[in-house]
């Protein structure tokens, strides 16, 4: 991502930031978060980086563009902290064709 070549195009259209910063700030959002995580969510990210996604269309800003790598770095990085719940097979195990034993007992 890095370079400051005419090229270069922020990884998202500066409308995605808008948007995902409009979801974050719903109500829906903010109560699935508040479930789930025990605070509401942070959405100020989205809105530096749609100012910066705009401040890069206008100006062709190299702060804006750095501070733009940084922040999807960042979610790419947050995403990889957590570890799968399932541990991906190489192949099915050796009896998946016989019968589910559903009327055993536990």
């Amino acid at each position: 991502m890095a370079g400051t070549g005419g090229s270069w195009r922020p990884p998202r259209s500066c409308e995605d930031y808008w948007g995902e910063w409009k979801h974050c700030r719903g109500l829906r959002h903010a109560f699935h978060h508040y479930y789930a995580h025990g605070e509401l969510p942070d959405c100020g990210r989205w809105r530096e980086d749609y100012e910066a996604c705009r401040a890069w269309e206008r100006d062709r800003a190299a702060a804006a563009q750095e501070a733009l790598c940084k922040s999807e770095r960042a979610r790419v990085m947050e995403k990889q902290k957590y570890a799968p719940v399932w541990k991906p097979r190489k192949s099915p195990p050796p009896d998946w064709y016989l019968p589910l034993d559903h009327d055993k007992s536990n």
